[in-house]
């Protein structure tokens, strides 16, 4: 039960962070393959 809760509690979070490096990454790679 405290596991489900401490994932629920980072997804937002973890998914925020992810998405950022996603994005600069995909810029990078967008702007290097271009």
């Amino acid at each position: 039960m405290n596991k489900l809760k401490n994932i629920k509690a980072f997804t937002l979070v973890e998914l925020i962070v992810v998405i950022v490096i996603l994005a600069i990454l995909a810029t990078i790679a967008f702007l290097s393959f271009s």
